[in-house]
């Protein structure tokens, strides 16, 4: 891990004035404001040191640090990725590449005020789940989400040009959490996303669906009633299957698949996959679900990666797919220190469906 320098706010309330010292903390105490300090952390994580890259290799995580549920886009030879933010301001980092395996950050999609209302908002709550879209028929790039803050709710921005900020905010009449767009070939577009099942049909604990709306892009904004439920509960609700949610459509050979994070953020996450011919569906699974797991690895491996899922999938400069995906390293009393990161995978799309 490279050397970092960072801000370490100390407060000077209470019990901490007995440990600062000296005028400092006398000027900082009467006129009661935060001190900010500088430190350096040099990392020293064996794996770098044991395992030396060939030429064809690159680490993993892509993104170290809490960056969690990505999602990815292209327009030519340029990928743009995003990830939740949650209550930090500004929210929704953006990260450009050329080769996806070296991310710089260019800003942030919610850099005003005005489009992230998290000053009164808890850490858990503002941004989750972003998905990042470029739509080749008006050339223009979107990123929608959840924001948990300012009775926002789900919301929509885009840009003609990343590097150059983003419109305000435009607030979607629809519930629920984790949505997407699609594309179509035709010129339609569609939102995908996680919902509660109808009043009175919810089966178990977790029981989500997935449900689509037909996207007025002159309006950016859902069709009023073209909603259905393309996924109840899972790929086997039998199973009662958990926390089906982070869709995303996309269409390879004619054939619509929809790509779902499915068994909660843990050790159970997992992607599925469905196919259907068109994309309001119905959709069948995918008879080798999930197509990403750790579930059944041994537990005790070394260097373990776990709690892998809520993927997107973009196709490469060599003209195979990847997919970025969240996923933590546990240490070695299994805690998560460096919480949710962002990882990539070559996709084998040689059969019907694609496989991590």
């Amino acid at each position: 891990m490279k050397a970092k320098i960072n801000l370490s706010l100390l407060l000077t309330v209470g019990a901490l004035l007995s440990v600062i010292s000296g005028s400092h903390a006398q000027k900082s105490a009467q006129s009661n404001h935060p001190v900010f300090t500088q430190y350096r952390y040099q990392g020293a994580d064996p794996v770098y040191e044991k395992y030396t890259l060939q030429t064809d290799e690159f680490y993993n995580p892509i993104l170290q640090g809490c960056y969690p549920d990505p999602s990815i886009t292209r327009k030519g030879d340029d990928y743009f990725l995003v990830s939740s933010s949650f209550a930090m301001f500004p929210g929704v980092p953006i990260f450009h590449s050329k080769d996806l395996v070296n991310w710089k950050q260019i800003g942030h999609v919610l850099d005003r005020k005005s489009q992230l209302m998290v000053h009164n908002s808890g850490i858990s709550e503002g941004i989750y789940a972003p998905a990042i879209k470029y739509n080749p028929h008006n050339d223009t790039f979107y990123m929608i989400t959840t924001q948990f803050a300012g009775d926002i709710g789900n919301m929509v921005v885009k840009t003609k040009d990343p590097f150059k900020g983003w419109s305000e905010v435009q607030k979607l009449n629809f519930g629920g959490i984790d949505p997407s767009l699609f594309f179509d070939d035709d010129g339609k577009a569609y939102v995908v996303h996680n919902d509660a099942p109808d009043r009175g049909k919810e089966l178990y604990e977790g029981h989500r669906v997935i449900k689509i709306w037909e996207y007025d892009m002159e309006k950016d904004q859902v069709i009023a009633g073209s909603d259905q439920i393309i996924v109840d509960g899972g790929v086997d609700i039998t199973q009662q299957p958990i926390w089906i949610e982070a869709p995303h459509i996309y269409k390879r050979n004619g054939i619509y698949y929809l790509m779902c994070a499915e068994g909660g953020t843990g050790d159970w996450h997992s992607e599925v996959i469905f196919t259907s011919d068109h994309p309001k569906g119905p959709y069948t699974p995918a008879n080798n679900n999930p197509i990403l797991s750790q579930r059944y690895l041994h537990p005790d491996r070394e260097n373990k990666v776990d709690w892998a899922g809520h993927a997107d999938l973009v196709e490469g400069p060599d003209g195979k797919y990847y997919g970025v995906f969240l996923a933590v390293r546990p240490n070695e009393q299994n805690r998560v220190n460096t919480g949710r990161e962002t990882f990539i995978l070559p996709v084998d799309w040689s059969g019907r469906y694609p496989v991590f």
